[in-house]
C-alpha cells in the first residue's frame, strides 16, 4: 500500500479519524479540503466493510446469481428457452476478489496521494488524554472522530461455540459453493444471501425468529417470502433456536416452534443476525464515552459523543447502517469538529434497499411507524400487474405501498418490492423531501413503461380503481 506513514513518537494534528472505512476516509477527506492536518488511523484492511467483505463482494455475486435465473426463467416468453449453471464456482469468486481489489485500490488506497493533509497511520488506537495512543505512539488532537465500523455478531445460541459457522464475511470467500445451507436471521442480509446461494445451486433453509424483514410492511414481507419459497427456499419463521451442533452431514440446527422442536441439518450454518460495533478497544469506558444497549456509541444530533471534542459516525453509532449513511454522518462529524458544531443530522428522508430480486426499497414511515406517530393514515397500494412495465416483462412479482396523512394528504412514506425497484424509490425521496401530497404525485407526469411509473398509479389508487384506467392516464 502506497499509504504515508506516521513514524514520530508525537504528533500534533486539529484532527485524528480513527477508522479507514467509507465512514473514515469521507471524515478525514471532508477535514482536508478545509485544510485541516488530519490523523486517518486504519486497523485492518484499508476501505472497511463495504468495499472489502459487504456492500461490493455481496452484490457481485447477487448479481451472478441473478444472472442464472434470468437465463432459467426466459420461458416466461413464449418461443424461448434457456438455462445456466455455474461452471467454475472458484472463478466467480476470484472474479469477486478481483473487483473488490481493484475498487480498494481506486477509492481508498490511491486517494491518500492526492490529500496531502491527510497522514495514514496503521494501528489500534486507544483513546487517551489530548488523543490516541498506538502501540507506543502517542498522536495528539483535540478533536477526534471515531468511525471504526461494526463487524457480524454472534447470536447466543447453545452449542454454537463448538459448531462450525459462517459470516456474511466468510461466506463470499467460500472456495467450494456448498450443497446445503441453512440461514439464520431474515434481515436483509439473510434474504440476499438465501437467495443467492439458492439461485447458484445450494438447497437452502432461512430459519428466522419472527418474520422476513420485520421492520418492512407486512405487505411486502409475506409477498417476499412467498417469491423466495416458490424459488425452493425453505423459509422457517417464528421460532427460537434450541441449540446447534455438529452433525455427519455438516451441522445441525435445532429450533422450536408452536408445532414443537425441530431438527434442520446442512452442510453449512451462516449466522446473518445482524452487526455488532467495533469498540472493544477503544478505551470508550475510561475516556467516559457512552453507549447505547446495542454496544453503539451515543452520538447526538450534531454527532458529538458524552466527550467533548470526541465525535462518532456511522456504523460504530449503531444506528442507520447504511454505507452512505456513514458517510454523510462522518462528513457532518467533520465539519462540526472544525466549524463550531453548525451541522445536524437528518435522517427523516434515508431510503433503504434490500438486494433480493425483486429488490425492496423504502423511505419514509411505514403505515405502522406513522400511526404511531400519531397521524390518521389511509394506504394505497398497487400490485405490478397493474405496472406496463411488468406486464411487458412478463414479471408482475411484487406491489409498491404508498402511506400518506388523511388529513392533509402528504405523503409519510413508501415501500417497493419489484424487479429493480430500487432505482424508483428515490422519485419518492424527493418527494417527501419537498412535502408534496399524493395528488401532487399522481398527477406528476412519468414516463411509460417504466417501473416509476408504478409509483404514479398508486398515488392515483388511493382515489381510483387503477384497473379501469387506460394506459397513461393522467
Amino acid at each position: 500500500m502506497s499509504a504515508r506513514l506516521t513514524k514520530t513518537t508525537q504528533d500534533n494534528y486539529e484532527l485524528i479519524v480513527i477508522g479507514a472505512g467509507s465512514a473514515g476516509f469521507s471524515a478525514a477527506i471532508t477535514a482536508a479540503e478545509q485544510g485541516a492536518r488530519v490523523a486517518l488511523i486504519g486497523h485492518g484492511t484499508i476501505g472497511g466493510t463495504c468495499v472489502n467483505v459487504g456492500c461490493v463482494p455481496s452484490k457481485t455475486m447477487i448479481r451472478a446469481a441473478e444472472a442464472l435465473y434470468a437465463a432459467r426463467t426466459a420461458d416466461r416468453f413464449s418461443g424461448i428457452i434457456g438455462n445456466a449453471s455455474i461452471k467454475d464456482w472458484a472463478a466467480l469468486i476470484g472474479d469477486k476478489d478481483a473487483l473488490v481489489t481493484d475498487l480498494r485500490q481506486k477509492k481508498y488506497v490511491d486517494l491518500l496521494s492526492a490529500y496531502k493533509e491527510i497522514d495514514y497511520i496503521e494501528g489500534a488506537a486507544r483513546l487517551i488524554d489530548g488523543g490516541v495512543q498506538i502501540g507506543d505512539q502517542i498522536v495528539a488532537a483535540e478533536r477526534i472522530i471515531i468511525a471504526t465500523g461494526s463487524a457480524p455478531a454472534i447470536p447466543e445460541i447453545p452449542g454454537l461455540r463448538d459448531t462450525p459457522y459462517l459470516t456474511s464475511t466468510s461466506a463470499l470467500e467460500l472456495k467450494e459453493l456448498p450443497q446445503s445451507l441453512i440461514v439464520v436471521g431474515g434481515g436483509y442480509i439473510g434474504c440476499e444471501l438465501a437467495q443467492m446461494f439458492a439461485r447458484s445451486g445450494t438447497q437452502v433453509t432461512l430459519a428466522t425468529r419472527s418474520k422476513l424483514l420485520p421492520d418492512a410492511e407486512p405487505e411486502i414481507s409475506d409477498a417476499l417470502t412467498e417469491h423466495l419459497e416458490a424459488e425452493g427456499i425453505r423459509v422457517k419463521s417464528n421460532l427460537s433456536y434450541s441449540s446447534a451442533a455438529k452433525s455427519k452431514i455438516g451441522v445441525c440446527l435445532n429450533i422450536s416452534t408452536d408445532q414443537g422442536e425441530e431438527a434442520l441439518e446442512a452442510e453449512q450454518l451462516l449466522l446473518t443476525t445482524g452487526r455488532k460495533p467495533n469498540i472493544e478497544k477503544l478505551g470508550l469506558k475510561k475516556a467516559g464515552i457512552d453507549t447505547l444497549s446495542n454496544g453503539g456509541i451515543f452520538v447526538d444530533e450534531r454527532m458529538r459523543t458524552s466527550r467533548t471534542g470526541v465525535y462518532a459516525a456511522g456504523d460504530v453509532t449503531g444506528r442507520d447502517l447504511f454505507v452512505y449513511m456513514a458517510a454523510y454522518g462522518a462528513k457532518l462529524a467533520a465539519k462540526n469538529a472544525l466549524n463550531s458544531n453548525s451541522q445536524t443530522y437528518d435522517n427523516t428522508t434515508m431510503p433503504w434497499v434490500v438486494f433480493t430480486d425483486p429488490q425492496i426499497a423504502g423511505v419514509g414511515m411505514s403505515e405502522a411507524q406513522a400511526q404511531a406517530a400519531g397521524f390518521n393514515t389511509k394506504t394505497s397500494i398497487a400490485p405490478l400487474d397493474q405496472v406496463p412495465r411488468a406486464l411487458a416483462a412478463r414479471d408482475t412479482r411484487g406491489l409498491i405501498k404508498l402511506v400518506a396523512d388523511a388529513d392533509t394528504d402528504r405523503l409519510l412514506g413508501a415501500q417497493i418490492l419489484a424487479p429493480e425497484g430500487a432505482d424508483s424509490i428515490q422519485t419518492i425521496v424527493l418527494a417527501l423531501k419537498f412535502n408534496m401530497t399524493a395528488k401532487d404525485l399522481g398527477e406528476t407526469i412519468f414516463p411509460y413503461l417504466t417501473t416509476v411509473e408504478g409509483l404514479k398509479l398508486a398515488a392515483q389508487g388511493f382515489g381510483k380503481d387503477i384497473s379501469k384506467l387506460s394506459c397513461c392516464a393522467g
